[in-house]
């Protein structure tokens, strides 16, 4: 007579093609949209449409020149992407940090890394510095950030 297993029942372990599939997929995705962004030029007005933000108040958006930094980016001119929006670089260059801190997590081991640190406090210095940063842009002092 056999006794029967009792045990939990195992779960299979995700591979590791399984487990680096997200974050491949954001690298993938983020250079696709770079090279679309340096075979049409944004710089020209309403090539990507318009602004609706801008188009209402007048006033620049927090992302409002952030196509034309990242096609400035991709030519190699690091100032001009900073003149056109200076915290869609910082943006791209976290970003990329992220999905390559997410995807060394994720190649050795941690099927439950994620890619935004856990916690509403990373969100909310991040929403606080964009307003300050746009607030920043639509004062004389602060107008050298966006040449729109």
């Amino acid at each position: 007579m056999t006794t029967p297993d009792l045990a939990a029942p195992r779960t299979r372990q995700p591979s590791r093609a399984d487990r680096v599939r997200g974050p491949l997929l954001g690298a993938v995705g983020g250079v696709a949209a770079l090279v679309l962004l340096r075979i049409h030029d944004p710089h020209g007005s309403g090539s990507y449409g318009y602004c609706p933000f801008l188009t209402v108040t007048g006033a620049p958006c927090p992302l409002c020149g952030g196509l034309r930094a990242m096609n400035d980016l991709t030519h190699g001119n690091l100032s001009a992407a900073l003149l056109s929006n200076a915290a869609a670089v910082f943006i791209l260059v976290a970003g990329a940090v992220l999905i390559a801190r997410w995807f060394v997590r994720r190649w050795k081991g941690d099927a439950e890394a994620a890619l935004l640190p856990a916690g509403r406090m990373p969100l909310l210095i991040f929403g606080v510095a964009m307003i300050v940063f746009t607030v920043y842009r639509w004062t004389p002092w602060g107008s050298w950030l966006y040449q729109g």
